[in-house]
């Protein structure tokens, strides 16, 4: 006989998991209480809809992706250190790294969640930004900089996300990175 609740964190990180893998299809309520052995009840005492509990998917990967990263990152002394770690936080790859890829497709029909995108991209490039000023850049280079950064960090994400990430990656990213930003 299954349990008659779970835990909001069991839903919460049960379903990052299952969105990471398959975008809104994998967020089945019947099969996620099946997977955590509780009645489906469970879910509606944490979350009132769905749609709320994509919300709170959503909180977590900001959490998790974005404002962890920036607090590990701004524990380091100089701009530099931040830069480098940066790297190695935002570059390595992670379980559930597809998320934001079916996230970006789930906001194609929710503008809520577009614009919530948007901003947690907007606030990554400005917070790159400001690192590369802190370096030297000037605001005008350090924007267009910043950019390529992210736009190369979503980049290298795709083209790994099937792949084993080598144990020296931070290295050859910073190679890369090299190319455009000196450091």
């Amino acid at each position: 006989m299954p349990k008659i609740i779970a835990k909001k964190e069991d839903w919460v990180d049960l379903g990052y998991k299952l969105f990471s893998e398959k975008g809104i299809s994998g967020i089945v309520i019947e099969t996620m209480a099946e997977k955590l052995k509780v009645n489906k009840s469970s879910f509606y005492w944490h979350f009132k809809t769905k749609k709320e509990f994509i919300q709170q998917l959503i909180e977590f990967w900001i959490n998790d992706e974005t404002e962890q990263i920036i607090a590990l990152t701004n524990a380091e002394k100089s701009a530099l250190q931040k830069f480098k770690m940066l790297i190695n936080l935002s570059y390595k790859q992670k379980p559930n790294q597809d998320f934001i890829f079916h996230l970006k497709r789930y906001a194609k029909k929710e503008k809520k969640t577009k614009s919530i995108i948007e901003k947690i991209d907007s606030e990554r490039i400005e917070y790159v930004k400001g690192l590369l000023q802190e370096m030297g850049y000037s605001d005008q280079d350090a924007k267009i900089k910043s950019s390529l950064f992210y736009k190369h960090l979503i980049g290298y994400h795709e083209m790994i996300r099937y792949e084993k990430q080598s144990s020296d990656y931070a290295k050859e990213v910073r190679k890369e990175l090299n190319q455009f930003i000196d450091y």
